[in-house]
């Protein structure tokens, strides 16, 4: 079985358009999520971490022209450009493949007031594969994963598990997802959502925080074509599913949990850090801080990224293993932002002040709706 390397990565949120840019707004304490007033997306103002128009059209303008591609398409196509700088891989080979992750798309296309002569079809998650497809000049069509919250991170699993058997040398994973009247009507009729910065594992959490963006992380079987020097592998991974409720993840923590278990036993290793998906939702914190004591990992930094650019659905799994990759690579654990005091029944090791700390492995884990849980080991 080959071994899979993290070669590149892309971060492209209203924090920077580049990882570097995130990680230096995410270490200065810096936070992507504002208060919003447009009545296009809700009849009240509302707090989430939205990527502004004329900056994206502004960063696009060298790639293509901006009225030709959705906004989705424009965030997506500008991160794996970034992911792929400096790479000398045959992007166009059968030999390359792209999965894209996202849970909704260009769903703003429903609207016809952002249809901009687009033909309705752009609305398919197919169809979005389609135009990375052609604008990147790929041989192969990419796959698509699209399962709620773990979009992201399932995606990252299968591109893994794809290098190691053999049937590719590359893979471009990205996703993104955006902030619209669909999404923000959903979660405010599930009554989750935030009116401020969410506080993921506080007893003060009120809910979470939606936020839009792109990430892009590049696997590979060639160690040669790392572009930094400290190589990361993307180790074991698994996936798993409650069977509990259509929204509301087990009591128990039993899915997750079974998804942790396989992934250790499989690695082999001990874990030095957690990247939680910490929604800041009394169920989904809850059930993490079970799962992860039952896994015996009570004792084990974690922490939530969700603080700093929302909950971004399909992009959420893959920029959140971006900064456990980076965190790995400089020894740094990152805060929780907007945690203050434990808000869970079970102890958990929450971070609350960034710092470092010798680091050679992290485990990313996530959970969505429908009771689905995803759990990926990163390590040196």
């Amino acid at each position: 079985m080959k071994r899979v390397f993290v070669a590149s990565d892309n971060i492209f949120t209203p924090l920077g358009f580049t990882t570097q840019a995130n990680l230096r707004s995410i270490i200065a304490g810096e936070t992507g999520i504002k208060l919003h007033e447009d009545i296009d997306l809700s009849p009240e103002p509302f707090w989430a971490s939205v990527i502004e128009t004329d900056r994206l059209n502004e960063a696009f303008t060298s790639m293509g022209n901006v009225h030709d591609f959705t906004r989705l398409e424009k965030m997506l196509i500008c991160s794996v450009a970034d992911a792929l700088t400096g790479l000398n891989i045959d992007i166009a080979g059968e030999r390359t493949l792209m999965i894209l992750s996202t849970t909704k798309g260009s769903i703003d296309l429903l609207d016809t007031r952002y249809r901009n002569g687009f033909d309705a079809k752009r609305v398919y998650l197919w169809e979005t594969a389609r135009v990375l497809q052609r604008y990147f000049g790929m041989f192969n069509k990419p796959l698509v994963v699209s399962n709620a919250c773990i979009s992201g991170l399932l995606a990252i699993i299968i591109a893994s598990r794809l290098i190691r058997n053999g049937s590719y040398d590359h893979i471009i994973v990205t996703g993104a997802d955006l902030v619209t009247e669909f999404v923000l009507s959903g979660f405010k009729s599930f009554q989750s959502l935030c009116q401020g910065v969410c506080k993921p594992f506080d007893i003060n959490r009120q809910g979470l925080s939606l936020g839009e963006a792109a990430g892009t992380v590049i696997l590979s079987a060639t160690e040669e074509e790392i572009v930094n020097e400290s190589l990361v592998f993307a180790g074991a991974g698994f996936s798993s599913n409650d069977a509990n409720h259509i929204s509301g993840p087990s009591r128990t923590g039993e899915g997750l949990l079974i998804a942790i278990t396989r992934t250790l036993q499989n690695s082999g290793l001990s874990v030095d850090h957690v990247s939680a998906h910490g929604t800041a939702t009394p169920y989904n914190d809850e059930m993490e801080a079970i799962a992860l004591n039952r896994a015996g990992l009570n004792n084990v930094p974690v922490n939530s990224m969700k603080g700093y650019w929302g909950h971004t659905l399909g992009a959420a799994g893959i920029i959140e293993s971006v900064a456990c990759i980076h965190s790995l690579k400089n020894n740094l654990l990152i805060k929780t932002m907007g945690f203050e005091t434990i808000g869970v029944t079970q102890p958990i090791a929450v971070i609350n002040n960034t710092c470092k700390s010798m680091l050679q492995s992290c485990l990313k884990i996530a959970s969505g709706f429908g009771g689905c849980n995803a759990s990926l080991l990163f390590h040196k």
